[in-house]
């Protein structure tokens, strides 16, 4: 499976212009499908921006309940747009309120939607030291600890439940994908991480270390939407998302050192986001696999970000 089935199919990606659903986007278009690319686009330049890639910029505000630019006969919504926010009435707005009008207004536009993605995240688990998480297991509010983040898990929490409940009154087929850590060859946590290593900050990392997730490279974001699509139900199919290797903050940090001569530094604590393994049997059970190993997506993140800091 690959996004050219999709060729002549009209979808909708929602927060476009964010570091996951740009890439998605821009790989539909390519592959011959019509986009609309989803954002508030306070910016008029960012429009035209898009609109060079191939994609149809469309003003949505989740928070504010604003969707008159979300165009009719779809035939599938990506659903990435996020609100990172401190304020828990706006975080409920945007990621749960707002998430479930949009599947309403999409619905009610289009005569049969064939799938609704929702991407949630492996942030919605309670950690349990360094077990792998089912998609039934314990939820919790693991990013409370994290600065600026006191609402991210809760709310993508309240999220879920909206949607998986809006897609069973509606008959809407949905998949709710718990994303873990993304990255690319231009984005990602890890280029933080390079940023401090860079000026000799120690890293934050949990004090039950090693801080471990399954990182996924863009590459494999945009193979895996075929197969995380055609599991979409209803009720919604809740699902783990992530790469198939594990590797943790201290692992890719090493390795960046291995590439530039930096050496990292950690700062164990506790005000930071505990390791989230998650058990990824349901995705696999697509048949979808991830290509990108951590080490390879690392190389190519530092060679075209920072080449300046790799060795001579």
């Amino acid at each position: 499976m690959d996004l050219a089935q999709y060729k002549g199919k009209r979808v909708l990606v929602t927060g476009v212009t964010g570091w996951v659903a740009g890439p998605i986007a821009e790989g539909l278009a390519t592959a011959g499908a019509t986009v609309f690319g989803a954002s508030r686009f306070a910016k008029p330049e960012q429009r035209t921006e898009w609109e060079g890639k191939g994609v149809t910029p469309v003003s949505v505000d989740l928070e504010q309940g604003r969707f008159d630019e979300v165009p009719a006969d779809l035939d599938f919504v990506l659903h990435f747009a996020v609100s990172k926010t401190s304020d828990f009435e706006q975080a409920f707005a945007a990621n749960a309120e707002g998430s479930a009008a949009l599947m309403e207004v999409a619905a009610s536009r289009s005569n049969k939607l064939a799938a609704f993605l929702h991407c949630s995240s492996t942030a919605v688990y309670e950690p349990k030291d360094h077990e792998p998480r089912k998609e039934t297991d314990l939820l919790g509010d693991s990013h409370r600890p994290m600065p600026g983040m006191p609402t991210y898990s809760i709310s993508k929490i309240a999220g879920e439940v909206l949607v998986r409940y809006t897609a069973k009154r509606l008959g809407v087929p949905t998949v709710v994908a718990r994303l873990n850590v993304p990255y690319g060859d231009a984005y990602g946590w890890m280029l933080f991480h390079l940023m401090m290593m860079e000026r000799d900050i120690p890293v934050p990392v949990h004090v039950n270390q090693p801080t471990s997730y399954t990182p996924i490279h863009a590459d494999d974001i945009n193979r895996s939407i075929p197969y995380l699509l055609s599991t979409a139900s209803t009720p919604a199919n809740v699902i783990n998302w992530g790469g198939d290797e594990v590797a943790g903050i201290e692992d890719w940090c090493e390795e960046m050192g291995q590439l530039t001569g930096l050496v990292p530094k950690y700062n164990p604590t506790t005000a930071t986001i505990a390791a989230i393994i998650p058990n990824l049997e349901k995705l696999h059970a697509t048949g979808f696999r991830s290509q990108v190993g951590w080490r390879e997506g690392i190389r190519r993140l530092v060679t075209t970000c920072r080449p300046d800091l790799l060795k001579k």
